[in-house]
């Protein structure tokens, strides 16, 4: 039995902190640790941008030397160390060394992650006093105060929990936290966030990286919000079990568990997304495989046109069509059904099928696009497979946002 929470548990063996370093002005908290008691088992998946900031770097290098003694993440905002040459390269490793002789570890045995302005150097500075403050603050209980220390322009944390249960009336078995951020330039592969999963289940060494890449391409790579590529997505995930602990996880159900997390994680990113005021659930059926059917969502979930109809609540369901035939896909438009349906699934209103529109009601397509979520079920009639993408509107307050980043 399992028990979801909104809320997040703390996880056996694991001490959080989430501080103010004064790398932010207003005071927020701003920079995050993660820490182990014991090693980890540790796995990453990463920006395929061409373009990778410091931190990934680094964290690449680590992963590849140690994947099995991973103890701490060090998390900072407001700079990205993106575009940063040798000298970004050099922070990130000190941020390494820095928080490794804190906590009395090894540089090898600890991962970098950063968010904010690409090409700005860190305040190293503030850095090291961060990293001070957030070792004197760990706990298992800070959970949310780290979520809300990796935010830029999140407007709230994002963090999910579950917990395992071994049998009615027996103890809780094993635990699953995860946090994230991301609420602009996101986009597949990965979309650009950062995610921490915590586990104190044990997880083979040799499974974990795949384990992980199954789940973010469950989750973080299937949400589009403006279709930019960061250069610090980061996804890690940390596991401190002992595989002879006669109540280690189970190895079918922890992939399941741990998608779960991700996906509800993913969907807060979209329903976050910069300016967003509608929640998009694409379903793409009818696919002759799952890549297609991906490709073709990603290009309607990109689209401009679209997102501004719906943020306009304009049921103009042509640029829908339209983005699915520039997919690259060789669809054919006299196969294909639209249909748009209420978020619990009790209204459904198809609107386009053999090539042309149907007879529908256009007042009662317009109250479905309205509303703050919808779901677009479009069928290609090419196959058995489908894939579903989350994204979101496109509005006025979006252009605000990235026209002030900086300032």
């Amino acid at each position: 039995m399992t028990e979801i929470k909104r809320n997040i548990s703390k996880v056996k063996g694991f001490k959080v902190a989430g501080v103010h370093a004064g790398l932010k002005a207003d005071g927020a908290l701003d920079m995050a640790l993660i820490y182990s008691e014991t090693p980890c088992v540790a796995a990453g998946v990463f920006t395929t941008n061409q373009v990778k900031a410091a931190p990934v770097l680094v964290d690449q290098e680590t992963l590849a030397k140690n994947n099995t003694h991973i103890r701490a993440v060090i998390i900072n905002t407001k700079c990205a160390n993106a575009c940063t040459g040798q000298h970004g390269l050099d922070n990130a490793r000190l941020m390494q060394r820095w928080t490794a002789a804190r906590l009395g570890i090894g540089e090898d045995e600890v991962l970098v992650m950063s968010t904010g302005v690409i090409g700005t150097q860190l305040d190293m500075a503030k850095i090291e006093c961060g990293i001070a403050l957030a070792v004197d603050g760990l706990g298992d209980e800070n959970w949310e105060a780290a979520a809300r220390a990796i935010m830029t322009t999140d407007t709230r944390p994002k963090f999910h929990s579950i917990r395992m249960v071994a049998g009615k009336g027996q103890e809780y078995r094993r635990n699953l936290a995860g946090i994230a951020k991301g609420a602009g330039m996101i986009a597949p592969n990965m979309a650009t966030m950062l995610g921490l999963l915590a586990t104190d289940a044990y997880l083979e060494p040799n499974e974990i990286q795949n384990t992980l890449k199954r789940i973010a391409d469950r989750s973080f790579n299937r949400i589009v919000v403006d279709g930019d590529m960061s250069t610090n997505d980061t996804l890690l995930l940390l596991a401190n079990g002992h595989k002879d602990d006669l109540l280690a996880y189970h190895p079918v159900a922890f992939p399941i568990h741990a998608a779960y997390i991700a996906e509800n994680l993913a969907r807060d990113i979209v329903r976050d997304g910069e300016g967003a005021t509608k929640f998009i659930t694409l379903r793409i059926d009818g696919a002759p495989d799952n890549e297609t059917a991906r490709q073709i969502g990603n290009a309607i979930a990109t689209s401009p046109l679209v997102k501004t109809a719906f943020y306009g609540g304009d049921a103009n369901w042509g640029r829908i069509i339209a983005a699915a035939g520039r997919s690259g896909v060789a669809v054919d438009p006299a196969k294909m059904s639209l249909t748009f349906q209420s978020d619990d699934g009790k209204d459904a209103l198809k609107l386009f099928e053999g090539g042309v529109p149907t007879q529908y009601d256009e007042s009662a397509a317009t109250a479905l696009v309205k509303a703050d979520s919808v779901t677009v079920i479009l069928d290609c009639g090419m196959g058995s497979e489908s894939a579903t993408i989350w994204t979101c509107d496109l509005s006025h307050d979006y252009i605000s946002i990235n026209g002030h980043y900086r300032s």
